[in-house]
C-alpha cells in the first residue's frame, strides 16, 4: 500500500472515530455543564472527594475521571477546565490527572478488544484501574514532598472553560470541537509518516529489550510494541490472532495485554496531555517505566500461579474457528 493510499485509509478512519467522539462528547459535556450551573457537580463531588484527595486533586474531576473511564480520554479532556477553572490548576495537577486517564479510559471498549484475545476482563480492568491509581499516587507523594511542577498550569490548548451564558458556552465548545478535529488529524497523519518513514519499526526494535526486561518475549514483544505506538485496537487486535492460531503462550499474551493497558498509544495520548499542560517526562517516560516494572512484577507472580487458577481465574483459552 503507497503512502497516499495509506494516508487515505487512515483519514477515513480519522473521520469515523472524529464522528463517533462528536455524538459522544458534546452530549456529555452539555449535560454536565447543564449539571454544573444547576449545582448537582457541587452535590456529586463528596462521592469522588476520597479518592481525588488522596491524589491531591479537586474532587470535582472525579467525573471527568468517570468519563475517561466509561467513554475515553477525549470524552474527559472538554470536561477538566469546565470543572476546574485553569486558574486554579498547578502542572502537578494536570500531570497527576493525566497519568489517572492515561491508564484507563475507554474500558468497555478496549478491555472487550483484549477480552478476545484470551484475559479475563474483571482482572485486566482491575491492573489498569489500579495501575493507575498507584502511579497518580505515587507521582503524587513525589511531587508534593519535592515542590516540583507547583507552578500554576499554562496549556497550549484550553479545550473549554466555563462560559458566562450558554451562547458563549456553546460558541466555546464548537471551537473546542474544530481544535479537536484538527488535533486528532495531525497525530494521525504524523503516525503515518513515522509508518511510511520506517521510524515507527525502529521505535519497535529499539523497545524489544525493554520489554524483554517486563517478562515479554519472543512474537509478543512486537505484537506488543504495536499496541504501544499504536494502540489497543491495533495492539489486542492482532494479538487475538495469534492466541487462536496457538503461536503464543496463553501467559505472554496476558503479561502482553497487561503492558499495553498500562502504556499504549503513548505517542498519541502524551502528545494530548502534553498539550493541556501535562510534564512529558511524567506523562511519557515515567508512565512507561512503571508499566514495564510493574509488568515485571506481575510476570514474576505469574510464575508462582498454578495452570488451573490461571485458566480458571484470568485466562480463557481461544480456539481457532473451525472450518467447514
Amino acid at each position: 500500500m503507497s503512502f497516499i493510499t495509506s494516508l487515505f485509509a487512515g483519514t477515513r478512519h480519522t473521520l469515523a472515530i472524529y464522528w463517533l467522539l462528536v455524538r459522544i462528547t458534546v452530549p456529555i459535556a452539555i449535560a454536565t455543564e447543564f449539571l454544573s450551573r444547576v449545582g448537582a457537580i457541587e452535590a456529586l463531588s463528596p462521592v469522588f472527594a476520597p479518592v481525588m484527595n488522596i491524589l491531591g486533586l479537586p474532587s470535582e474531576l472525579g467525573l471527568a475521571w468517570l468519563s475517561a473511564m466509561l467513554v475515553g480520554i477525549w470524552a474527559a479532556v472538554p470536561l477538566i477546565f469546565t470543572l476546574v477553572p485553569v486558574s486554579a490548576l498547578s502542572v502537578a495537577d494536570v500531570t497527576i490527572f493525566s497519568a489517572l486517564i492515561l491508564f484507563a479510559h475507554g474500558l468497555p471498549m478496549e478491555q472487550k478488544i483484549i477480552q478476545q484475545a484470551g484475559p479475563g476482563m474483571i482482572a485486566t480492568t482491575t491492573l489498569r484501574i489500579g495501575g493507575g491509581l498507584i502511579y497518580a499516587f505515587l507521582l503524587h507523594q513525589i511531587l508534593s514532598t519535592t515542590g516540583w511542577l507547583s507552578a500554576p498550569v499554562d496549556p497550549t490548548w484550553v479545550p473549554m472553560s466555563t462560559a458566562p451564558d450558554w451562547v458563549d458556552y456553546l460558541w466555546g465548545l464548537g471551537e473546542t470541537l474544530v481544535t479537536m478535529f484538527i488535533v486528532l488529524f495531525v497525530l494521525s497523519w504524523c503516525l503515518e509518516i513515522l509508518k511510511a518513514t520506517g521510524l515507527l519499526k525502529l521505535m519497535m526494535v529499539a523497545l524489544a529489550p525493554l520489554l524483554r526486561l517486563a517478562g515479554i518475549r519472543g512474537e509478543a514483544e512486537h505484537l506488543t510494541a504495536v499496541g504501544l505506538f499504536l494502540g489497543i485496537s491495533y495492539g489486542a487486535g492482532l494479538l487475538i490472532r495469534e492466541a487462536r492460531s496457538g503461536k503464543i503462550s496463553p501467559r505472554q499474551i496476558f503479561l502482553s495485554c497487561v503492558f499495553m493497558g498500562f502504556a499504549h498509544s503513548v505517542i498519541e495520548d502524551s502528545l494530548l496531555m502534553m498539550s493541556l499542560g501535562a510534564d512529558a517526562y511524567a506523562v511519557l517516560a515515567g508512565r512507561l517505566a512503571f508499566a514495564i516494572i510493574a509488568t515485571a512484577i506481575i510476570a514474576l507472580l505469574l510464575k508462582r500461579l498454578s495452570d488451573k487458577t490461571f485458566f480458571t481465574r484470568i485466562f480463557k483459552v481461544q480456539h481457532a474457528p473451525q472450518s467447514g
